[in-house]
């Protein structure tokens, strides 16, 4: 097993808590030197209590920065089973992460494919790490479960897209 296969474990683990209590299966970790420094899930996905701040990655980034003011964000990896969307990509950007690991693609709001070398001097002088489709199938398999029930975004491209997917699709 990879190191990446490893820590997406991990996230998957938490995704399949965020699942088992309706939420929208998202897992975070947040890892460097080979250990797990914090970890996270999506919050606040249910009708009734949605929060569109409560992302696995902002939760997570937001415990990390919490128990260890001091880290160099440059130097950990985010594991995440969603590509990170914009608002958690471009917030994570601008604390100093700089390398991205997710298992499944968000292609409705994805934020790894912004380009940033177009954007203004703060972003284009970025250098980013990106690594996709670790243990895809497996998080793939989380967000059909939830689709398949949930309400959350239930309409939108990506429900279609994870729905549609096949096991073919997935090797």
């Amino acid at each position: 097993m990879s190191e990446h296969e490893y820590f997406m474990k991990a996230a998957l683990d938490e995704a399949r808590l965020a699942l088992a209590d309706g939420e929208f299966p998202v897992g975070c970790v947040i890892a460097a030197e080979g250990n797990i420094l914090a970890r996270g899930r999506r919050q606040n996905s249910l009708e009734g209590r949605r929060n569109e701040i409560d992302h696995a990655e902002m939760l997570t980034l937001r415990r990390l920065i919490a128990e260890q003011p001091g880290l160099d964000l440059g130097a950990v990896t985010v594991y995440s089973t969603l590509e990170p969307c914009l608002m958690c990509y471009s917030t994570m950007l601008l604390s100093g992460v700089r390398s991205f690991v997710w298992a499944y693609e968000d292609v409705m709001g994805g934020g790894a494919n912004l380009p940033l070398y177009m954007l203004n001097t703060l972003y284009a002088q970025m250098r980013v790490h990106l690594v996709d489709r670790v243990l895809r199938a497996e998080s793939l398999g989380l967000f059909q479960q939830f689709f398949q029930t949930g309400t959350y975004w239930q309409d939108s491209l990506l429900a279609r897209y994870t729905l549609a997917q096949t096991v073919e699709a997935q090797l």
